[in-house]
């Protein structure tokens, strides 16, 4: 396993891609304190206007705030918009 993956990160670097666009590594992006954009998702697991739980494949992510909406999702990324007070990430795998 530890060879395929030194494989992959030797053709990811002669290619020159980006890392997310390889693996199933989440890459979240934030603008101020009211956009949020993460890529690579799995699910949702929970929505309220004042929580948001998202499922990656490495872990869970908690935003936390007001008047979040779930602005703009596809198969690869989700947008979330509001007020965002915190953002907590729980790993579950290493």
């Amino acid at each position: 396993m530890k060879n395929k993956k030194a494989s992959l990160d030797k053709l990811n670097n002669i290619l020159e891609m980006p890392k997310e666009i390889c693996t199933n590594e989440p890459k979240v992006t934030i603008v101020g304190f009211g956009e949020m954009i993460v890529e690579n998702y799995k699910g949702i697991l929970e929505y309220e206007n004042y929580f948001v739980r998202i499922n990656t494949y490495i872990g869970v992510i908690n935003i936390n705030g007001f008047n979040l909406n779930l602005e703009k999702m596809t198969e690869d990324d989700i947008k979330i918009t509001g007020k965002i007070e915190s953002i907590d990430i729980e790993r579950t795998i290493d």
